[in-house]
């Protein structure tokens, strides 16, 4: 298939967790044999945070303006086989509506922030998607699986709705035999409604426990966050470097914005990236957490500071590894680049079919058969 993309962004992962997740599918796209144009607009946030230019697998381009774009894209936009528009792109309902129009393929929004755009759509406040859109395009990839995509059809009527998780580089995320640093380990960026967990989690453990070492990553904490003396700080790593930080981690902690445990099924990229690695994790939870991983055998669940501190300090050796190397089975058969992008084949497969047969029964209506 002739694929384009319309992105958020591939090229810098500053800040955001679209660029690894664009990566790791185009990654697969290339290695099913289909060719990938990414789109991406110019921004000077992540003009000067490129950390992949130009990523594997797939032509960028960039663009400064919807004007620009149609210039430029005109064409193989409107011959591509499948034309995908992301959440958050900049002026993405003006993209959207032009690329609706145009595309003679299958056309389809991929929603790597459900719960928000949802409730956004709710308030009338979303500037990427609207209610209109989310029926025009043939197929709704979401981030968030469950009774969200009968939501998105019967609500928004979207003629599909299906679920595309990110995936992970397996070639990339696997384990790494360094030197253990820390004890716990969280990367991500700040966000108000996911402090409360990283605190609950990882910094009243710290506090409690001296000895223990603790390692935090992540752009945009406020300046009066009083860090543990024992709590070791970054404020980015690229994506390049995330393998050998989670290998210095005897486990690594997985916090979930608010939004997306009150939808559940929304499984973020470090869950993949972590489980990889080998590493083992120590989630909060979640519905349909347990449809990605097994808790107990694959990942651990934890609701408290002293949740944490038991699988720290008295979880075996023996048992630790062996929940590392189960989630890695798991996510290197459901969750590699290849396996994402069969499924979104099937997909789009389907949603060709599904418009071919609107279009049949629109003719035999105007002619007035049936």
């Amino acid at each position: 298939m002739k694929i384009v993309i319309l992105g958020l962004s591939v090229t810098s992962s500053w800040g955001n967790g679209h660029a690894t997740t664009y990566r790791s599918l185009i990654r697969g796209l290339a290695a099913a044999g289909h060719t990938v144009l990414f789109l991406e607009r110019d921004t000077p946030w992540y003009e000067g945070n490129r950390d992949q230019p130009n990523p594997p697998g797939a032509r960028t381009i960039l663009y400064n303006s919807v004007d620009e774009l149609v210039q430029i894209a005109h064409a193989p936009v409107s011959e591509a086989d499948l034309v995908i528009v992301g959440s958050f792109v900049p002026e993405g309902i003006a993209i959207g509506n032009w690329v609706t129009s145009i595309t003679q393929g299958v056309t389809a929004f991929y929603d790597i922030d459900t719960p928000i755009t949802l409730s956004r759509l709710r308030d009338g406040t979303c500037d990427y998607l609207s209610p209109d859109l989310v029926s025009r395009y043939s197929l709704y990839l979401s981030f968030t699986g469950g009774p969200t995509l009968f939501t998105i059809e019967r609500q928004y009527g979207s003629p599909m709705a299906r679920v595309l998780f990110c995936s992970v580089d397996t070639d990339q995320y696997l384990p790494v035999k360094v030197r253990c640093r820390w004890d716990l380990g969280y990367l991500g960026t700040w966000s108000d409604d996911r402090q409360p967990s990283l605190e609950q989690l990882l910094l009243h453990p710290a506090r409690l426990w001296s000895d223990g070492r603790f390692a935090v990553v992540g752009p945009q904490y406020p300046a009066h966050i009083r860090w543990p003396a024992n709590i070791h700080r970054e404020i980015h790593l690229s994506p390049r470097e995330h393998p050998l930080f989670y290998g210095s981690q005897r486990f690594t902690l997985n916090i979930t914005r608010e939004a997306m445990k009150n939808a559940g099924y929304s499984p973020s990229v470090r869950l993949f990236e972590a489980g990889a690695c080998g590493v083992p994790i120590i989630s909060d939870s979640w519905e349909g957490l347990d449809t990605i991983f097994e808790p107990g055998r694959e990942i651990l669940l934890s609701e408290s500071s002293d949740d944490t501190l038991r699988y720290l300090r008295d979880l075996s050796e023996r048992v630790r590894v062996r929940i590392g190397a189960a989630a890695r089975k798991r996510v290197l058969a459901e969750h590699s680049p290849l396996r994402r992008a069969l499924q979104l084949e099937e997909y789009v497969r389907d949603a060709a079919g599904h418009s071919d047969s609107q279009r049949s029964v629109s003719v035999r209506q105007s002619r007035g058969t049936h």
